[in-house]
Protein backbone atom coordinates (compact mmCIF):
# COMPACT_ATOMS: atom_id res chain seq x y z
CA UNK A 1 0.00 0.00 0.00
CA UNK A 2 1.69 3.51 -0.75
CA UNK A 3 2.23 5.77 1.49
CA UNK A 4 -0.17 8.57 1.83
CA UNK A 5 1.43 11.56 0.11
CA UNK A 6 1.92 14.82 2.56
CA UNK A 7 -0.57 17.90 1.96
CA UNK A 8 0.84 21.20 0.81
CA UNK A 9 3.35 22.76 2.85
CA UNK A 10 2.31 26.48 3.95
CA UNK A 11 4.58 29.05 2.91
CA UNK A 12 7.25 30.57 5.10
CA UNK A 13 5.32 33.74 4.83
CA UNK A 14 1.94 32.52 6.53
CA UNK A 15 3.59 30.17 8.99
CA UNK A 16 6.00 33.43 10.51
CA UNK A 17 2.73 35.75 10.57
CA UNK A 18 0.97 33.05 12.32
CA UNK A 19 3.37 32.05 14.53
CA UNK A 20 4.73 36.04 15.43
CA UNK A 21 3.86 37.01 18.90
CA UNK A 22 1.80 40.06 19.72
CA UNK A 23 2.56 41.83 22.52
CA UNK A 24 -0.30 42.40 25.26
CA UNK A 25 -2.16 44.93 24.99
CA UNK A 26 -1.14 45.91 28.77
CA UNK A 27 2.48 46.46 27.60
CA UNK A 28 1.02 48.25 24.07
CA UNK A 29 -0.69 50.49 26.27
CA UNK A 30 2.05 51.00 29.07
CA UNK A 31 4.56 51.54 26.24
CA UNK A 32 2.00 54.76 24.43
CA UNK A 33 1.74 56.03 28.05
CA UNK A 34 5.45 56.48 28.22
CA UNK A 35 5.71 57.94 24.84
CA UNK A 36 3.58 60.99 25.68
CA UNK A 37 4.82 61.58 28.92
CA UNK A 38 8.89 61.47 27.12
CA UNK A 39 6.70 63.65 24.31
CA UNK A 40 5.46 66.28 27.34
CA UNK A 41 8.50 66.35 28.96
CA UNK A 42 10.91 67.31 25.47
CA UNK A 43 7.60 69.74 24.79
CA UNK A 44 7.48 71.58 28.13
CA UNK A 45 10.97 71.64 28.81
CA UNK A 46 11.42 73.38 25.28
CA UNK A 47 8.99 76.00 25.93
CA UNK A 48 10.41 76.82 29.48
CA UNK A 49 14.02 76.92 27.63
CA UNK A 50 12.34 79.47 25.29
CA UNK A 51 10.57 81.24 27.27
CA UNK A 52 13.96 82.03 29.17
CA UNK A 53 14.49 84.55 26.14
CA UNK A 54 11.14 85.15 24.45
CA UNK A 55 8.21 86.93 25.83
CA UNK A 56 5.12 83.74 25.94
CA UNK A 57 2.81 85.23 23.12
CA UNK A 58 -0.38 83.93 24.51
CA UNK A 59 -1.67 82.69 27.49
CA UNK A 60 -4.72 80.53 28.26
CA UNK A 61 -6.06 83.30 30.45
CA UNK A 62 -5.59 85.77 27.59
CA UNK A 63 -7.64 83.09 24.89
CA UNK A 64 -10.00 82.98 27.49
CA UNK A 65 -10.96 86.57 27.23
CA UNK A 66 -10.73 86.58 23.60
CA UNK A 67 -13.55 83.84 23.61
CA UNK A 68 -15.42 86.19 25.71
CA UNK A 69 -14.89 88.97 23.43
CA UNK A 70 -13.23 91.47 25.93
CA UNK A 71 -10.00 91.55 23.69
CA UNK A 72 -6.35 91.40 25.22
CA UNK A 73 -4.26 94.35 25.92
CA UNK A 74 -0.14 93.83 26.92
CA UNK A 75 2.59 95.47 26.65
CA UNK A 76 5.69 94.02 27.14
CA UNK A 77 8.45 95.49 29.17
CA UNK A 78 11.91 94.67 30.21
CA UNK A 79 12.65 94.48 34.10
CA UNK A 80 15.21 96.69 33.52
CA UNK A 81 13.12 99.35 32.75
CA UNK A 82 10.34 98.59 34.66
CA UNK A 83 10.19 101.17 38.11
CA UNK A 84 11.90 99.10 40.69
CA UNK A 85 8.91 99.85 43.14
CA UNK A 86 6.19 97.95 41.07
CA UNK A 87 8.22 94.29 41.82
CA UNK A 88 8.82 95.60 45.42
CA UNK A 89 5.09 96.02 45.78
CA UNK A 90 4.55 92.62 44.27
CA UNK A 91 7.11 91.22 46.73
CA UNK A 92 4.94 93.21 49.38
CA UNK A 93 1.78 91.96 48.28
CA UNK A 94 2.26 88.38 46.74
CA UNK A 95 5.54 86.62 48.16
CA UNK A 96 7.28 88.57 50.83
CA UNK A 97 9.87 85.44 51.04
CA UNK A 98 10.43 85.33 46.78
CA UNK A 99 13.82 86.04 46.77
CA UNK A 100 14.49 82.71 49.69
CA UNK A 101 12.31 80.00 48.80
CA UNK A 102 12.81 77.99 45.80
CA UNK A 103 9.15 78.25 44.33
CA UNK A 104 7.32 77.04 47.09
CA UNK A 105 6.42 79.08 50.85
CA UNK A 106 5.96 76.06 52.56
CA UNK A 107 5.30 78.63 55.95
CA UNK A 108 2.38 80.80 53.56
CA UNK A 109 0.92 76.91 53.07
CA UNK A 110 0.59 76.06 56.49
CA UNK A 111 -0.54 79.20 57.85
CA UNK A 112 -3.20 79.16 55.19
CA UNK A 113 -4.14 75.83 55.60
CA UNK A 114 -4.50 76.46 59.47
CA UNK A 115 -6.50 79.54 58.75
CA UNK A 116 -9.06 77.64 56.08
CA UNK A 117 -9.40 74.59 58.47
CA UNK A 118 -11.06 77.17 60.84
CA UNK A 119 -13.84 77.53 58.91
CA UNK A 120 -13.36 80.88 58.58
CA UNK A 121 -13.59 83.37 55.24
CA UNK A 122 -11.03 81.55 53.22
CA UNK A 123 -7.89 83.63 52.12
CA UNK A 124 -5.74 83.11 49.39
CA UNK A 125 -3.82 79.22 49.16
CA UNK A 126 -0.07 80.43 49.94
CA UNK A 127 0.81 80.23 46.36
CA UNK A 128 4.44 82.10 45.59
CA UNK A 129 4.85 84.29 42.55
CA UNK A 130 6.97 81.61 40.98
CA UNK A 131 3.57 79.47 41.28
CA UNK A 132 1.23 82.15 39.80
CA UNK A 133 3.59 82.68 36.83
CA UNK A 134 3.77 78.69 35.75
CA UNK A 135 0.17 79.13 36.02
CA UNK A 136 -0.26 82.29 34.36
CA UNK A 137 2.45 81.25 31.71
CA UNK A 138 1.57 77.18 30.86
CA UNK A 139 -1.73 76.58 32.96
CA UNK A 140 -5.49 77.40 32.75
CA UNK A 141 -7.41 78.80 35.47
CA UNK A 142 -8.93 76.60 38.46
CA UNK A 143 -9.05 72.90 38.02
CA UNK A 144 -7.98 70.28 40.81
CA UNK A 145 -5.34 68.75 41.98
CA UNK A 146 -4.24 67.51 38.26
CA UNK A 147 -3.50 71.19 37.56
CA UNK A 148 -1.82 72.04 40.73
CA UNK A 149 0.32 68.79 39.94
CA UNK A 150 1.47 70.70 36.98
CA UNK A 151 1.13 73.77 38.21
CA UNK A 152 4.17 72.37 40.46
CA UNK A 153 6.32 70.89 38.07
CA UNK A 154 6.47 73.98 35.86
CA UNK A 155 7.43 75.93 39.07
CA UNK A 156 10.38 73.75 39.37
CA UNK A 157 11.58 74.09 35.99
CA UNK A 158 11.20 77.74 35.86
CA UNK A 159 13.33 78.21 39.08
CA UNK A 160 15.83 76.12 37.97
CA UNK A 161 15.79 77.17 34.21
CA UNK A 162 14.69 80.82 34.30
CA UNK A 163 15.89 82.15 37.69
CA UNK A 164 13.87 84.46 40.27
CA UNK A 165 14.92 87.87 37.77
CA UNK A 166 12.88 86.63 35.02
CA UNK A 167 10.88 84.64 36.77
CA UNK A 168 9.63 87.99 38.17
CA UNK A 169 10.10 89.79 35.12
CA UNK A 170 7.33 87.64 33.36
CA UNK A 171 5.26 87.35 36.06
CA UNK A 172 5.20 91.78 35.89
CA UNK A 173 4.17 91.04 32.32
CA UNK A 174 1.19 88.35 32.09
CA UNK A 175 -0.31 89.17 35.68
CA UNK A 176 -3.46 90.24 35.02
CA UNK A 177 -4.13 94.00 36.06
CA UNK A 178 -7.60 94.50 34.85
CA UNK A 179 -10.42 93.00 32.43
CA UNK A 180 -8.47 91.69 28.97
CA UNK A 181 -5.33 93.63 30.73
CA UNK A 182 -2.36 91.93 31.36
CA UNK A 183 0.88 93.19 32.36
CA UNK A 184 1.63 96.09 34.73
CA UNK A 185 2.99 98.39 31.21
CA UNK A 186 -0.40 97.68 30.29
CA UNK A 187 -1.92 98.44 33.29
CA UNK A 188 -0.54 101.53 34.56
CA UNK A 189 -1.19 103.33 31.23
CA UNK A 190 -4.68 101.90 31.28
CA UNK A 191 -5.10 103.48 35.28
CA UNK A 192 -2.76 106.31 35.16
CA UNK A 193 -1.91 106.91 31.56
CA UNK A 194 1.78 106.64 31.87
CA UNK A 195 4.34 103.11 31.03
CA UNK A 196 5.14 101.15 33.99
CA UNK A 197 8.92 103.23 33.81
CA UNK A 198 7.74 105.72 35.90
CA UNK A 199 4.81 104.57 38.49
CA UNK A 200 5.02 105.81 42.20
CA UNK A 201 5.14 103.75 45.26
CA UNK A 202 1.25 104.89 45.65
CA UNK A 203 0.49 103.94 42.05
CA UNK A 204 2.59 100.52 41.76
CA UNK A 205 0.83 99.81 45.20
CA UNK A 206 -2.64 100.18 43.60
CA UNK A 207 -1.58 98.01 41.10
CA UNK A 208 -0.44 95.25 43.23
CA UNK A 209 -4.06 95.53 44.82
CA UNK A 210 -6.02 94.40 42.13
CA UNK A 211 -3.82 91.04 41.28
CA UNK A 212 -5.86 88.72 43.25
CA UNK A 213 -9.16 89.53 41.78
CA UNK A 214 -8.28 91.82 38.76
CA UNK A 215 -11.83 91.25 36.94
CA UNK A 216 -13.67 92.65 40.23
CA UNK A 217 -10.84 95.77 41.68
CA UNK A 218 -9.58 98.24 40.03
CA UNK A 219 -6.64 100.76 40.57
CA UNK A 220 -7.85 104.09 39.64
CA UNK A 221 -9.93 105.40 42.76
CA UNK A 222 -10.48 102.13 44.70
CA UNK A 223 -12.25 101.63 47.35
CA UNK A 224 -13.56 99.82 50.37
CA UNK A 225 -10.64 96.50 50.83
CA UNK A 226 -9.00 97.81 48.05
CA UNK A 227 -7.75 100.77 49.30
CA UNK A 228 -7.12 99.68 52.34
CA UNK A 229 -4.96 97.26 51.04
CA UNK A 230 -2.89 99.58 48.89
CA UNK A 231 -2.12 101.73 51.65
CA UNK A 232 -0.71 98.63 53.08
CA UNK A 233 1.02 97.49 50.09
CA UNK A 234 2.59 101.43 49.87
CA UNK A 235 3.37 101.03 53.74
CA UNK A 236 5.50 97.57 52.78
CA UNK A 237 7.20 98.75 49.79
CA UNK A 238 10.14 100.64 51.81
CA UNK A 239 10.37 97.05 54.11
CA UNK A 240 10.68 95.50 51.30
CA UNK A 241 13.41 97.54 49.78
CA UNK A 242 15.08 98.34 53.40
CA UNK A 243 15.16 94.69 54.41
CA UNK A 244 16.76 93.38 50.98
CA UNK A 245 13.67 91.25 49.89
CA UNK A 246 14.09 92.15 46.64
CA UNK A 247 17.86 91.76 46.61
CA UNK A 248 17.59 88.90 44.28
CA UNK A 249 16.36 90.71 40.86
CA UNK A 250 18.16 93.86 41.44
Amino acid sequence: MPPPTAGPRPSPGKEERKTKPRRPLLRRILFWILKAILAFLAVSIGMVVIYKFVPPPITWTQIGDVVEGHGVTKRWMSISRIDPNMARAAIAAEDARFCTHHGFDFTAIEQAYARNATGKKKIRGGSTISQQTAKNVFLFQGGGYARKALEAYFTVLIENIWGKRRIMEVYLNVAETGIGTYGVNAGSMRYFKHDASQVSPREAAQIAAVLPLPKKRAAIDPRGFTRRYGNAITARIGTVRGDGLDACIR
